[in-house]
């Protein structure tokens, strides 16, 4: 799951995969704005076949959160 969000990432923002950890938060470290963040998770709702509840999205802040998330959807 964690490759696989990566994989995804790096399309939104200028950063390597290898750069990203899971303590990685989205704006302060990886530079996401709010419609890249929006636009990533419409993605990942997409690639993963997957909802994302709106309301439990403003808690996640890093990619681990992210990845602990998605992985209760699947």
């Amino acid at each position: 799951m964690f490759d696989q969000l990566t994989e995804i990432i790096v399309n939104y923002v200028e950063v390597q995969k290898e750069d990203i950890k899971p303590e990685s938060r989205f704006i302060e470290d990886l530079g996401f704005t709010s419609f890249d963040f929006m636009s990533m998770l419409g993605e990942i709702e997409d690639e993963m076949d997957v909802e994302i509840d709106q309301e439990e999205v403003v808690n996640i802040r890093t990619v681990q959160e992210a990845v602990d998330y998605l992985s209760k959807l699947a």
